[in-house]
This record gives C-alpha cells, sequence and structure tokens, in this order.
C-alpha cells in the first residue's frame, strides 16, 4: 500500500465536505462564544463556560479546527509547495491575528490575545511544511510527542513570557484566548495523516461526490469557504445584538 498516493481529482477542486467540516466548527465556536458574551453580560451565571462541559467543547473546537488545517495543508500542497497560496494565508491570517492582539489588548488589557487560535494556525502552517513528505508512521509519532509534551516538558526555563507561545512554560497566562504550539500543533499534525490515510483509502475521491446541495449544507459550507471573515465579525455582530437588547430590554 502506497500511504503517499496522489489523489485522483484536480488541485483546483474544492472539497465540499471539508468546507462543511469547516462550517460546522465555525457555528459551534459561535455558539461557545455566544455563552461567554452572555457570561460577560451578567446574563448568565459566572464562569459558566469555564465549568467543564463547556470547557470540553472549547477543547473539541479548537482540535477539530486545527485538524482541518492539517488536512487543507496537504490538500494545498501534496504536489510541491503552493508558494502564492501559502503566501497570501500568512498575510490574511498573520495579519488577522496581529489586529485581534491589537484590539484585545486596549479591549481586554487583562487577557488580551497574544497567541490565540488564528496565532497558532499561522505558525502552523509554516511547521507543517516540515512534515508533508514524512512517512505516515513518523508523522503520527510526532503528533503524540506535541499532544503529551506538556505533561512531560514543561519549564521553568521557558516561564518568560518570551516563550508562552510554546505551551512549555509551568505556568498559565491569562488570555481570553490561548492555544499555545504544544499540545495544538499535534492536532494540525493528526490532520496531515488523516489527509495521507484519505489518499492511500482513495477516500479523497468519494468525498468529492458528496455536494450537500441542501439549504443547511450549502449555508455552512458558505460559512466553511469565508471562515476567516465569520471568525472575524461573529463576535462583533453578536456582542452588538446581545447589548442592543440589554439596553431596549433594561
Amino acid at each position: 500500500m502506497n500511504i503517499v498516493a496522489q489523489p485522483k481529482f484536480s488541485d483546483q477542486l474544492r472539497i465540499p465536505a471539508i468546507d462543511l467540516a469547516r462550517g460546522v466548527a465555525l457555528v459551534a465556536m459561535a455558539i461557545f462564544h455566544f455563552g461567554w458574551d452572555l457570561e460577560n453580560f451578567g446574563i448568565v451565571r459566572p464562569n459558566m463556560t469555564l465549568e467543564p462541559q463547556w470547557a470540553y467543547f472549547a477543547r473539541t473546537i479548537a482540535a477539530s479546527f486545527l485538524t482541518l488545517v492539517g488536512l487543507g495543508a496537504w490538500l494545498a500542497h501534496h504536489n510541491g509547495l503552493a508558494a502564492y497560496s501559502l503566501a497570501k494565508r500568512l498575510i490574511f491570517v498573520g495579519g488577522s491575528a496581529l489586529i485581534i492582539t491589537i484590539a484585545t489588548y486596549f479591549a481586554t488589557p487583562d487577557g488580551f490575545i497574544f497567541f490565540g487560535i488564528l496565532h497558532n494556525i499561522t505558525l502552523s502552517s509554516l511547521l507543517i511544511l516540515v512534515f508533508l513528505r514524512l512517512p505516515l508512521v513518523v508523522i503520527m509519532a510526532f503528533a503524540m510527542l506535541v499532544l503529551s509534551a506538556p505533561y512531560w516538558a514543561r519549564t521553568p526555563l521557558l516561564d518568560g513570557p518570551i516563550w508562552w507561545w510554546s505551551g512549555l512554560s509551568q505556568i498559565t497566562p491569562k488570555a481570553n484566548d490561548y492555544v499555545p504550539i504544544f499540545p495544538w500543533f499535534g492536532w494540525v499534525l493528526v490532520g496531515l495523516a488523516l489527509a495521507k490515510l484519505f489518499s492511500a483509502f482513495d477516500i479523497w475521491q468519494k468525498l468529492t461526490q458528496f455536494e450537500f446541495s441542501g439549504i443547511t449544507g450549502k449555508l455552512l459550507r458558505f460559512f466553511g469557504r469565508n471562515s476567516l471573515i465569520f471568525y472575524l465579525l461573529h463576535q462583533p455582530v453578536m456582542i452588538g445584538i446581545i447589548f442592543a437588547i440589554v439596553k431596549i430590554t433594561t
């Protein structure tokens, strides 16, 4: 069996199932953030989103996003480095991450986002290039190492703020969105491993046959195709709506 077999479809063809999965993850993220917004407006009980079920929900959402990053990286670069696509991704995602850092620094200085999901995606989009041509078993081994690293590799040598992006400090920085490389890059590697398995078993070709043409499917795919715009706009929109309702009803 050839684990690195190439798919039998055009590089320009989008995979509807990937757009759909990304759309589902975005809606789940919006639900979590809506709960967080209600909590901050004092509409629901304090610290609700810190409760175990909410915390696991948030981690599942982050893991799904990053797994999709690994899948998407293989789709983009399996026939060679797609330099233009990568550069555009780094500019838009990295630029958006910087904007979020600046905005949250002024809006919530005690918990501003210095290395959240977009920061992780930006750096992961570069790191994943090292692993694209490696055998599946090596990728899976690295994924397990990265996912488990916070349990055995934390060190006070990395406690300085300059190293907080790593996730290997013995302290946990306060931030409204904190997605460090360890363990979260491990999910990107899981996505890459899945992509190679999909290729080996011709699953990519099968996925192209599903169009999800119903209203819900089309809407989720639309969100998935415009994920960065959705990410940047959903919180201002929800906060504005909640603020307006609170003002009207009080």
